[in-house]
């Protein structure tokens, strides 16, 4: 059986609330707003990292000017701030190979497969390893992940840069590879158990310890830090959400346990020292048959499943093997469908997928340890969690992206205010920052401004009378926040992907990976996503819309985290480099720096913003890559007109484009090998070591095993079969990466 990841672009989101693009657009329509933005002095006006002089004489809402947010001191081993780049461009690549600068080397760390003890046999890569030795064998597709620094003593150290704990995220699977000769079923049902076990452990978490000696950097195989978080690992069920009915399983008739993760793509990370692991598409592998299931749920059930995509057959079929023993329901869990008798589902699995979509933390540093899934920030798609700047006796804050098309963009805020003691105290920190605090989704107003506007039980249309879906309480908003961001008429967003925080200044940088061209027609460009074109390609069919994506960020009012006003604009768009930059290459993007469909990103702590992308619009001419900008600030850019033409239809779309970069402030630091997504980083805090994910090589053409043809033969060569796998990259000379 394979999989179409085209599902994972399903929109669900069929409100009327105000699109981006039309916000932006109502933004430069003002004309006194457009000239003050075109001025020098506007542009200096609209300093966002305090969000000063954002209103002209027709608005009444005045924001103040503050000053910024101090920028907090560096650790005792932080490089310093990088002011420019130094190494040559990578050039575009279709060779399987890792491309990186000349004066880089990078090794292959951890790959699918490898074991993580000393009774694991070495991997064989031939589908013949068992199911249950994958759950002591890295994961499959490597996505995101975080280094903790370790000491001497195995505590957590955020200033150690020989040792630690990576902790890493397997997002799915390429069950081909998996198997000795692909996915085994009939008429679309599993027939092989052992098949589905391995697939079940191929997804989740590895956390496994990692040393350097001189500059070379090895896993150690028998740490007794190793470990795997898969599908199966038991999970408590934290914060308002727990112990409510709509938790109520088989497995935990109160509501308070769940069993494993799924879907984990990028992270986050708590100062504290702990993981936190992010599910995104967590809904198509739950079996629920609608033309079955329908009649037997209400109609808030429906609503609910509808919008968060809770329907079909299961992405991988788990749900239809058939265990042994008929008490065991590891594969009658991903039925989601209401076949007991009970009124609270306490004899069925009906509630289970409302048990998923959330951010969990786990805690490296206790290997046997509990992961919690933290309900306090919302179900949805989470993309990731990424952490606010921190300052002591304000709240914590964390963004976080629900990818799909029209979704939203939304943000965390702790009760607690941050009491730099708790740095120490581990994972009992979480239950006093992660599990109570307010949940926030972003609109973007008219004035170029925007709010956040929370997401509480009796707050506005967010009610036991809402037409749509009538509420009953906050664990209800939790566990269906999109339906509750519809009806406070928040601001759908082109597939927020990954986000990163600059940590000098706290601006927050989120991607918006691409938009196709039944979206993005002529008629519907606008100020947010002003281009839609054809990108011709040297092979293949051309592509209209844009393929091509790009990046959007935000500066809080006063550089506060916790704030409920921002200011915005537009850091960079994806083109190539011989597009006509009137119409599609707006960022002025050369043979150095040209790319599409970023998705990765990640703030290194000397401020370089790295960019990796996930890519199949550009892919006819390079693999996929990883580039380090110089990004500058939110509004140091200018307007331009864009005249997008389809042959028939022509319209002229006002936008608003940050400081050209040129190749000076980005360039192309790494090619991957054929056919992989290049995601997740991580460094050590000093710099000098920079982990980067190779996910799914050899993932879009079909294997022949007979002959051991395939897409990619990455990272083992020769004819073996391709594995995802975690590099390092270090600086020959020993110094700190990009600088």
């Amino acid at each position: 059986m394979s999989y179409d990841k085209s599902a994972e672009d399903i929109v669900t989101n069929l409100t009327n609330n105000t699109h981006i693009d039309d916000v932006i657009n109502t933004a430069l329509a003002n004309p006194n707003r457009r000239r003050l933005m075109a001025s020098g002095a506007g542009a200096a006006a609209l300093s966002f990292i305090g969000l000063t002089g954002c209103s002209d004489s027709n608005d009444s809402n005045v924001i103040t000017s503050a000053p910024p947010a101090p920028v907090p001191p560096p650790s005792s081993v932080a490089p310093p701030k990088a002011t420019a780049l130094g190494f040559a461009a990578v050039p575009k690549s279709l060779a399987d190979t890792v491309s990186v600068p000349a004066g880089y080397q990078a090794s292959v760390l951890y790959r699918l497969g490898d074991p993580i003890n000393a009774s694991t046999s070495d991997y064989r890569n031939d589908g013949t390893d068992t199911g249950a030795s994958h759950a002591f064998r890295g994961g499959d597709h490597h996505d995101g992940m975080h280094f903790f620094g370790m000491s001497a003593t195995g505590a957590y150290d955020p200033n150690a840069i020989a040792r630690g704990l990576l902790c890493m995220n397997h997002e799915a699977i390429t069950p081909a590879f998996l198997h000795a000769n692909g996915v085994t079923s009939v008429n679309g049902v599993r027939t092989v158990n052992d098949e589905v076990i391995k697939e079940l452990n191929a997804h989740g978490v590895s956390v496994i310890e990692v040393v350097k000696s001189g500059n070379t950097w090895t896993y150690v195989r028998s740490s007794s830090f190793n470990r795997r978080v898969t599908t199966s690992t038991e999970m408590l069920l934290s914060g308002p959400a727990a112990r409510s009915a709509f938790m109520v399983t088989q497995f935990s008739p109160d509501g308070s346990r769940t069993r494993g993760t799924v879907n984990n793509c990028a992270h986050g990370y708590t100062p504290w020292g702990t993981y936190l692991t992010c599910e995104e598409n967590y809904a198509g592998y739950f079996r629920r048959v609608t033309a079955t299931d329908n009649m037997n749920r209400s109609a808030k059930d429906l609503t609910s499943f509808a919008r968060n995509g809770v329907g079909g057959n299961g992405r991988e079929g788990w749900a239809t093997a058939v265990a042994t023993d008929a008490s065991d329901t590891t594969f009658s869990r991903w039925n989601t469908m209401k076949i007991g008798a009970s009124v609270t589902g306490s004899d069925d699995f009906r509630n289970v997928s409302n048990t998923y979509g959330w951010v969990v933390e786990i805690d490296p540093f206790s290997p046997t340890s509990t992961p919690k899934k933290r309900t306090a920030l919302g179900r949805f798609g989470h993309e990731g969690a990424w952490l606010g700047k921190i300052t002591v006796g304000q709240p914590l804050v964390w963004y976080m992206g629900d990818d799909a098309r029209n979704e939203y963009i939304y943000k965390f805020v702790s009760d607690a205010n941050w009491d730099a003691a708790d740095a120490t105290r581990g994972a009992t920190a979480g239950d006093k920052y992660l599990d109570a605090g307010k949940l926030y989704v972003a609109r973007f107003n008219g004035d170029a401004t925007g709010e956040w506007l929370e997401l509480r039980f009796g707050l506005g249309p967010v009610n036991a009378t809402n037409v749509t879906y009538p509420f009953a309480n906050q664990a209800d908003v939790l566990v269906n926040p999109r339906l509750a961001a519809d009806a406070l008429g928040a601001t759908k967003m082109d597939r927020p992907e990954w986000g990163a925080v600059d940590p000098f200044n706290g601006s927050v940088y989120m991607t918006l990976t691409n938009n196709n061209s039944t979206l993005r027609t002529v008629a519907s460009t606008d100020a947010a996503n002003p281009r839609s074109y054809n990108d011709p390609r040297i092979t293949g069919a051309n592509q209209r819309g844009n393929p091509n994506g790009h990046i959007i960020r935000w500066a809080e009012v006063s550089g506060n985290p916790a704030a409920t006003l921002f200011g915005w604009d537009i850091f960079l768009f994806g083109s190539r480099a011989g597009s006509d930059p009137r119409t599609v290459n707006l960022s002025g993007l050369t043979a150095a720096n040209d790319m599409s469909s970023p998705d990765g990103l990640w703030f290194g702590a000397n401020g370089l913003l790295w960019v990796q992308t996930d890519d199949g619009a550009f892919t006819d001419v390079t693999n996929c890559m990883m580039l380090a900008a110089i990004p500058g600030s939110v509004r140091d850019g200018t307007t331009v007109q864009v005249v997008n033409t389809d042959g028939v239809n022509t319209k002229t779309v006002t936008t608003y484009v940050g400081a050209q970069l040129g190749e000076s402030k980005l360039r192309r630091f790494l090619v991957g090998p054929k056919e992989c997504e290049i995601t997740g980083l991580a460094e050590t805090p000093d710099g000098k070591t920079m982990f980067v994910n190779i996910q799914h090589p050899g993932e879009d053409t079909s294997p022949n095993f007979a002959t051991r043809t395939y897409g990619s033969y990455w990272p083992d060569g020769g004819n073996a079969r391709p594995r995802s796998a975690t590099i390092v990259i270090t600086k020959i000379d020993g110094g700190v990466i990009g600088t």
